[in-house]
């Protein structure tokens, strides 16, 4: 296993191409998920703002999983061997929907790969460039934003106190984030990494009070709170995972409309801190 003085400078520019029929089992099973009983999915729907990650799924053969569900590193993306690992963001432009039933394709090239000390132990970062096409036509740009962490300290249980009062105008929603909303995400994306479902792993292995709530799940109930609340088209959006969230309490999702357009969202844990930032930019 390379070690964190490992040279991934190899790595950059490695190119993945995966395609889809998009079909419309994973559009409904999401809507399941999701609680939307009103929107009518059909050939030819326009998929909703970040359900794309529905789709594109990785295909790693189960004897190539490692031993905390994600596939083996080497492939495509780099070997860093830190065992704790998350889609910590992502900035998105939305330029066209993707439509159900047509095939599509993503594109994904890395970036960029930087290592550094901070605090709590040695980081890497890996910047992924995904790049989406139907009819040759590009649909969707988004940068994600990989993180990788050394072992570190247990991770404290959250405490519990009163979220402050919302400012006049604001949305918002309680999450309460059991383990069956989890799994269920888990399954739509195929994303076998245990933290997500394996308890006495997430808690004895990785050090966590909990389950742990998917940081592209918190993304996206926060953009349905902005497809719920506007019929505008969004141009873009962005995301940063500032503390995790866990399956122990529920969690408040907060967003404020301002006249120009911009959506400012958050998502706050039980103990009253902002565990995601977010903003979203509509059409005019």
């Amino acid at each position: 296993m390379p070690d964190s003085t490992t040279d991934y400078a190899q790595w950059i520019g490695r190119r993945e191409i995966t395609e889809d029929d998009l079909g419309l089992a994973p559009a409904l099973a999401a809507a399941a998920m999701l609680d939307d009983t009103v929107t009518r999915f059909g050939k030819d729907s326009a998929l909703p703002a970040l359900w794309h990650w529905f789709y594109f799924l990785p295909r790693a053969p189960q004897a190539l999983l490692d031993v905390d569900g994600h596939p083996q590193r080497g492939g495509f993306m780099p070997p860093i061997p830190f065992p704790r690992r998350m889609f910590a963001g992502a900035r998105m432009r939305f330029h066209r929907p993707l439509v159900i039933g047509r095939p599509a394709r993503r594109e994904s090239v890395i970036r960029d790969i930087r290592q550094k000390s901070g605090r709590s132990g040695s980081l890497a970062f890996v910047s992924v460039v995904c790049s989406y096409y139907q009819d040759e036509l590009l649909c969707i740009e988004e940068e994600q934003d990989i993180v990788y962490r050394e072992p570190g300290p247990a991770v404290a249980c959250p405490r519990v106190v009163e979220w402050p009062l919302l400012p006049e105008g604001a949305w918002s929603r309680i999450v309460s984030p059991d383990p069956k909303l989890l799994f269920r995400f888990s399954a739509l994306t195929f994303n076998a990494h245990r933290i997500h479902y394996d308890r006495p792993y997430a808690t004895q292995e990785e050090g966590y009070p909990g389950l742990v709530v998917h940081g592209p799940l918190t993304a996206v109930l926060l953009m349905e709170m902005v497809r719920h609340h506007v019929a505008r088209p969004v141009l873009g959006y962005s995301f940063r995972g500032l503390a995790p969230l866990f399956d122990l309490a529920p969690f408040r999702l907060v967003g404020i409309a301002s006249d120009d357009g911009e959506v400012t969202l958050e998502a706050q844990g039980p103990d009253g801190t902002t565990a995601m930032s977010a903003s979203a930019e509509l059409a005019i």
